[in-house]
Parts: structure tokens; sequence; C-alpha cells
């Protein structure tokens, strides 16, 4: 019963706001029709207000829906002219690999520019000094690019690029896309600067060495000031 009643009088209270309604609406209408040559010009501007803001909205919206199609192209493109730079990569021998970080690294301002070419090197594959006397060391990691670069692998390099070579920049090159989360976790944490694939692929297509040592994160060491 009571549930009937709270029924009957949520209809009754709808029909009185609906009645309201209606009054209020016919009472405007009839105010408007009155004061019509008051009321038709704010009428016009805010009619012309919406509409002209809702044109700019549109085209507000086009425009940066048309910027991040542009970006995410451009993205795209970038990616797509690395993996291109690094087809040509995958087809060096390991050697060859090696001579090509070389010549990147000579590229890039980089003298008296080693390479070992040879095993029992210590991890110690490109040596070489910035213009500023910083010496480089670099392990060069020629790997299918679906694999990735171990603990083990970066272990072995952070016992002796400074230990043994006394690197002030020590840099991982590997072809393959990741590091493993250890390995790049202790990458970072000695200061050892781990290029990836898509690193790799953007030194290859111009980028300054300079700029990939202080990159963090997915592929990058710890920033390290200048000696």
């Amino acid at each position: 019963m009571a549930a009937r009643r709270r029924r009957r009088l949520r209809k009754g209270t709808r029909r009185q706001v609906q009645g309201w309604g209606i009054v209020a609406v016919a009472l405007a209408a009839v105010w408007v029709a009155g004061n019509w040559a008051t009321v038709w010009p704010v009428l016009t501007v805010v009619l012309v207000t919406v509409v002209v803001g809702g044109i700019g909205w549109g085209l507000l919206r086009a425009h940066r829906s048309a910027v991040d199609e542009d970006r995410q192209w451009r993205v795209q493109e970038v990616a797509k002219a690395r993996e291109l730079s690094m087809a040509e990569v995958d087809a060096l021998t390991w050697q060859d690999f090696e001579r090509y970080v070389a010549d990147l690294c000579r590229r890039d301002g980089c003298r008296d520019v080693v390479v070992s070419g040879r095993s029992g090197d210590l991890g110690a594959d490109v040596v070489g000094y910035f213009s500023d006397g910083r010496k480089l060391v670099v392990q060069v990691k020629k790997y299918a690019p679906e694999r990735s670069v171990s603990s083990q692998d970066m272990q072995k390099f952070v016992g002796t690029a400074r230990p043994e070579h006394g690197a002030d920049v020590a840099l991982f090159v590997t072809t393959c896309r990741t590091f493993t989360k250890a390995a790049l976790g202790l990458a970072v944490r000695q200061n050892i600067v781990a290029l990836h694939r898509d690193l790799l692929g953007s030194w290859v297509k111009g980028a300054h060495l300079e700029t990939l040592i202080p990159l963090n994160g997915s592929g990058g060491g710890t920033r390290r000031p200048p000696v």
C-alpha cells in the first residue's frame, strides 16, 4: 500500500511539474510576442553567436584532428625510414657491423677510433675519444631484431668497461629491439648508455651520438656530466 501511495505521489508531482512547465512556456511565448521588437535583436545576436561558436569549435576540432593525424604519420614515416636503414645494417656481418659503428663514431667527431675485431677484447669492440678527451668504449652486439640483450651480457660489459678500459662513456649498441628489464636496470644503475634497435636506427639516420648519450628509460643510460 505504501509503495502504491508513493507511486501515486510521484505521478502527481510529475503532472504538476509538467503543468507548470506548460504554463511557464505559454507565458514566455506571450511575453516574447508582446515584446518582440525588443527581443528579436537579442535572439539574433544569441543565434549568431551560437552558430559562429559552433562553426569555430568544429574547425578547431578538425584542425586538432588533422594535426594529430599528421603527427602520427610523421612518426610512422620516421619509423619506416629507420627500418629501411636498419635493413642495410642487418645485412652486415658482425665484423662489418663493428666497423660501421666505428665509422658512426668518427662521423660524430670521435678521434683515434680503433676496432678490436677479435675475441678476448673484454667488451671493448670499439674504442675512441670524444673531442673533449673523454674515452668512449663500445660493446657491439649484432643480434636478431626479435632477441633481447640479457642481464648476463650487460654484466660482462659493466665488469670491464670502466675497471679494465677506463671508459668515461660506456656504450652498449645492439641491433635487437629490447634489453631485458634486468639488463636495462643494470645499465641505468651503472651509467651504461644502452642503444637498442630504435635508438641505433636514429643514430644511423643522422642523430648525433652526443644527443643519444643522455637518454634515459627505454634503452638509455643515466646522465653523466662531461669530464
